[in-house]
Order: C-alpha cells, then sequence, then structure tokens
C-alpha cells in the first residue's frame, strides 16, 4: 500500500523541477526594481534558489557570495575576523594616522621643510595601498598567515627601527619604506578578511574593523601628548612599538580566513579594467585619494604657522580629526547598509569633501578651525570607510575579492605617493600660503566625485 502512495518529499521535488523557471522568473521581475536603491549586489539573481549540491557550481556569483556568507551576529568565529581586521588597521592606519604630530617634530628635529618630511609619509601611504596587487592575491590562494607573519615583523621592525632615527635618510628607510611595506602586506587582506564573511551587512563590518584608525589616531597622539615630555620622543615611539607587538599577537592567534580552492591565478588580472564600472571606480578613487589626505599632513602646520595655535593645541587638533572618525565610519555603513546602498552613499561624504577644502580658504580663526577639523574628520572618515566597501561590492567572484582590491588599491596608491609633496611644493610656490595646496585638494576630490557619479550611473544602467 505504501508503494501507491507518493511521498511528501517526492511530491515536493517534482513540484519544485516543474515550477523552477517560473520561480526564478516571478523573483527577478519582483527584486529588479530594488536593485537600483540597494546596490550592495550588482546582479539581478540576489535570490538564492535550493538547489541540490551537485549543482553548486553553475550557481551565480551572488549565489555563491550568498553561500560563503556567515554573518549571524553571536558567531564567533565570524566576529572575531572583524575585531582582527580592527587591530590590523589600528596597527597600520592608526599608526599612521598620527603622522600630521611625526611630521612636526621630524621638521624641527632633522630640520627639514614639510615637503620633505611629507615623502616619507606619502612613500609609506604608497606602500600601503600598492603592495594589495601582491598581498591580494596571495591571501587569496591561502597564505594568510605567513602575510601576516611578514607584514607585523616589518611595521615592527619599522617603529623600533624609528625611534632611533638622526638623519633625514634613516627615516626614509624605517618609517617609509620598510614600516609601508608592512602597512601594505596587512591592508588588503585586512579588507578582504572581512568581506568574505559578510554579505548583508558587510559595510557595517568593515566600518567597524575601520573603526581601528581612528582609535588608534586617538590613542597614539595621547600617549605622545603624556610620555614625549617625560621620557622623550624615542621611547614614546617604542612604547608604542609595545603595544603593536601585542596586537599582533592577537592578530595571529585569532585571524582565521575563510578558504578558497587554491588555484594559481596570476597577481594581476588586467581585463577586469575592460569593465566600464570597475575602471571608472579605479580612476574616480585616484582623484580622490589624491586630494583628501592632504589634510592629515598639513593640519598641524597650518594650526601652527596661518592660525598661530600652540603645538599644543596643534595635538588636541590632530586628536580631533580622529575622534570624529568612529562616528563618522560606524554611521554612514548604518545607512548604506540598512537604507541606501554602498555606493549611493559613499558619493554625498565625497562631495563633502571637495566642498570643505574648499572652504578651508575662509578659516581664519582657531574656533572656526575646529569646526572645519571636525567636519572635515566626519566626510574624510565616511569616504575611507565606504570606498573599500563599495569596491568590494563590485567583484562577483569572492575568491577573487584580494584580487580585485588590491589592483584598485595600486592605483590609489599612486595619488598617495604624489599628492602630499605636491602639496607641499604647492605650499613653497605660494611663499608659505596654502591656498594653492586648498585649491588643489578641492579640485582632485570634485574630480574624483564626478568620475565616480559616472561609475554608479554605469552601474545603474548594466542592471
Amino acid at each position: 500500500m505504501s508503494s501507491n502512495v507518493p511521498k511528501t518529499t517526492d511530491i515536493l521535488v517534482t513540484d519544485t523541477q516543474d515550477d523552477l523557471a517560473k520561480i526564478k522568473e516571478e523573483t527577478r521581475l519582483f527584486i529588479k526594481p530594488f536593485t537600483l536603491i540597494q546596490d550592495g549586489m550588482t546582479s539581478e539573481n540576489t535570490i538564492v534558489i535550493p538547489q541540490s549540491s551537485s549543482s553548486k557550481e553553475s550557481l551565480p556569483h551572488s549565489a555563491q557570495l550568498e553561500e560563503l556568507a556567515d554573518d549571524t551576529p553571536g558567531r564567533l568565529t565570524t566576529w572575531s575576523q572583524v575585531f582582527v581586521s580592527s587591530l590590523l588597521v589600528f596597527n597600520g592606519f592608526g599608526y599612521f594616522s598620527a603622522f600630521g604630530l611625526f611630521e612636526s617634530h621630524w621638521v624641527e628635529v632633522l630640520d627639514s621643510s614639510p615637503a620633505d618630511i611629507a615623502w616619507v609619509g606619502s612613500l609609506s601611504l604608497f606602500l600601503l595601498f600598492f603592495l594589495g596587487t601582491l598581498s591580494g592575491p596571495l591571501m587569496d590562494r591561502g597564505h594568510f598567515r605567513s602575510i601576516v607573519v611578514v607584514g607585523c615583523a616589518a611595521q615592527l621592525l619599522g617603529v623600533f627601527s624609528t625611534s632611533a632615527v638622526s638623519q633625514y635618510w634613516q627615516l626614509i628607510l624605517a618609517q617609509g619604506l620598510v614600516q609601508g611595506i608592512g602597512n601594505g602586506l596587512l591592508f588588503t587582506p585586512c579588507v578582504a578578511l572581512v568581506s568574505v564573511y559578510f554579505t548583508k551587512n558587510r559595510a557595517f563590518a568593515l566600518s567597524l574593523a575601520a573603526c581601528g584608525a581612528p582609535i588608534g589616531g586617538l590613542i597614539f597622539p595621547t600617549i605622545t601628548r603624556q610620555l614625549a615630555g617625560p621620557i622623550g620622543y624615542p621611547w614614546t615611539i617604542r612604547v608604542m612599538g609595545f603595544i603593536m607587538l601585542f596586537n599582533s599577537i592577537l592578530i595571529l592567534a585569532l585571524g582565521r580566513p575563510k578558504k578558497f580552492k587554491k588555484d594559481r591565478r596570476p597577481l594581476l588580472e588586467p581585463r577586469a579594467f575592460k569593465e566600464i564600472v570597475y575602471l571608472l571606480f579605479a580612476i574616480g578613487l585616484f582623484f580622490t585619494l589624491w586630494g583628501v589626505y592632504i589634510a592629515y599632513f598639513y593640519t598641524s602646520t597650518y594650526g601652527q604657522s596661518v592660525i598661530g595655535i600652540s603645538e599644543s593645541d596643534a595635538l588636541t587638533l590632530l586628536i580631533i580629526l580622529n575622534a570624529v572618525g568612529v562616528p563618522g565610519r560606524v554611521i554612514p555603513a548604518f545607512l548604506a547598509d540598512r537604507y541606501f546602498g554602498l555606493f549611493n552613499t559613499m558619493l554625498p561624504f565625497v562631495a563633502g569633501a571637495s566642498i570643505l577644502l574648499f572652504a578651508w580658504m575662509r578659516v581664519e580663526s582657531p574656533a572656526a578651525f575646529y569646526v572645519w577639523v571636525a567636519l572635515y574628520g566626519i566626510c574624510s572618515n565616511a569616504v575611507q570607510t565606504l570606498f573599500p566597501s563599495t569596491l568590494s561590492s563590485l567583484v562577483t567572484d569572492p575568491s577573487k575579492t584580494g584580487q580585485r582590491v588590491g589592483m584598485v588599491f595600486a592605483v590609489g596608491s599612486l595619488a598617495c605617493l604624489t599628492g602630499p609633496p605636491l602639496a607641499g611644493v604647492l605650499i613653497g610656490l605660494g611663499g608659505g600660503s596654502y591656498k594653492y595646496l586648498q585649491v588643489f585638494g578641492g579640485v582632485s576630490v570634485a574630480v574624483g566625485f564626478l568620475v565616480l557619479t559616472i561609475s554608479r550611473l554605469c552601474q545603474i544602467r548594466r542592471m
């Protein structure tokens, strides 16, 4: 008797096979209007239709990404990777965020010009982005732990060597080259580490990780303020190095990247730039980064030489610039995930950064400068948080996240290498005036905003 009664599972399988095409078509028609608003996924097939394990390879990349995602709150391994990534950012960008403080110190101690010292920071920032072309693909191949060991070792060697610097070339070698190599090996993996774990809340997760930068930008200047007088700059820098050493131990203990098939793909994939959205995003990011980091280099020197504030007040301004980075990173990312989408949220902050760089020319009093620093800190930190999230959302194959992110970072690295020193040259051409610098920064970011907007429009049309 039981043989004549069809099983419930048989009925469900038969119905699913018969109606699968109809379900897919109805789903596509239903979600298509909303893809113009929520741009975290660019493919129309964002709803995953259950399939047998034998057909997983035929899933679209967006479905593969959903399958890889494991962002359920409370999952210790998943959220611990956000913590690991924040420590990586703390040691890299957090330390770099205090460069304005170091610039004022080294200008005085080494008797160098601001433009000369800016080359040190721009070299370090260049390597931070450029080496993503190497570290990203290596992470995709499963070499995360090896990259972290080498990167952390280089960071620590750079910091402790900086504490013994007495000449300009030593500063270039220690803080510019060696520490820059360490930062570059670690930055792209920290973005990819979080990106492959999260899809629904990717921007928010990356923003939490990115908070390592403003937190470091608060802690390192505060350490300097409290310790530089009593124990001197060399031992103050060594204290920072010991903090980074402790963080490195935690990173090695807790880092657990997702594993992909270790196929030997090339470090670069030039054909990716044939994708118009990806290409325009890379160009727009170049112009944006060309101007947006200028304030981090010259806030302290502008405050002291133009506004007339003390060195202690200049340090306070640097702390404010980084302090507003916490809400400036978390709130925009929350809005991006919940309401507007990554690309749509990033664009207004890019425009805001450009407007504020132009407005910088009218800042002439300490009170106005404090307000300007706070507003610019919000916009610049939002841009720094949202552009990696937006970039990773353009990558439809999660196993190529490190490679694709690293390639665009390499483009942006050229802007980081040339922007701050060029700004220093413009100060010299202006006879000490910052007007040329401010115009250059505003125009550069405005061009970046225009190109990024075109990239977004092309993405919408492609949908």
